[in-house]
């Protein structure tokens, strides 16, 4: 009998464990960090263009954020697509 017990404790454990992973992965950020830009490409538009615009600095780091959140793999942008910009690259 304690045998069942035993694991119905730890079943118990397990999924308050698991919900906790999982509240915390959902949970907003605390650092103030700001959301995300969303931005319409436009006719002729390139990523180093929208870098340069919106980022001080060095455009390729700007060109990485912007990859990265939008998790784009090759530099191609089609008008009417949605990018989402970071607030700091």
């Amino acid at each position: 009998m304690f045998d069942v017990y035993a694991r119905r404790r730890f079943t118990a454990l397990l999924v308050l464990l698991v919900v906790g992973l999982l509240a915390f992965q959902f949970t907003a950020r605390g650092d103030g960090a700001e959301p995300p830009t969303p931005y319409a490409v436009q006719s002729g538009d390139t990523l180093w263009d929208i870098a340069a615009r919106t980022y001080s600095g060095d455009p390729r780091h700007g060109v990485e954020a912007i990859q990265s959140a939008n998790r784009l793999a090759s530099a191609e942008l089609r008008p009417g697509m949605v990018l989402l910009l970071p607030a700091t690259a």
